[in-house]
């Protein structure tokens, strides 16, 4: 849309189903380039994208051309699709159902990257689930702890 100038930044999170740590080191750099190329083919722009065995953060410049929530149904159904496809992992791979967004000012850009791009120093004194309520609590987002990315009871 002509004449319409935006400036968003947004933090996904999202879990491998029942946080199974299914994501290995060789092949989760192919994964980080085949979603930034997902979110890039939207016209968004990857800052930065990072996992962990058992979660993922992408970091990007967000275009209000699409819902976050289309973008992340996308994301997600996609990548799932080519991980199997691949056969990555011995079973079936998912991630699990919803996800956290942050959203972040232009003076934190860096900060954010850096976060990101550094999951594997804050999870030597930090477990995801702890990572994640952190986020929660510091952004002030209301949640059921029930749904809350845990392991099936």
């Amino acid at each position: 849309m002509a004449n319409t100038y935006t400036q968003i930044h947004i933090q996904c999170v999202m879990a491998v189903k029942y946080r199974n740590s299914l994501i290995q080191p060789h092949w989760k750099d192919q994964l980080q380039k085949y979603i930034t190329g997902i979110t890039q083919n939207y016209g968004h722009k990857m800052l930065a994208i990072n996992n962990m065995p058992d979660h993922l953060h992408m970091f990007f410049g967000f275009r209000p051309n699409q819902s976050l929530s289309d973008l992340m149904r996308i994301v997600k159904s996609e990548s799932t699709k080519w991980i199997n496809d691949k056969q990555f992992t011995p079973a079936i791979f998912n991630w699990q159902e919803g996800y956290g967004a942050f959203s972040y000012s232009r003076s934190q850009v860096t900060k954010v990257t850096e976060y990101v791009l550094n999951q594997e120093e804050h999870h030597r004194k930090k477990t995801f689930l702890e990572e994640y309520q952190q986020f929660l609590e510091q952004f002030e987002v209301e949640y059921d702890e029930r749904y809350i990315f845990k392991l099936p009871e």
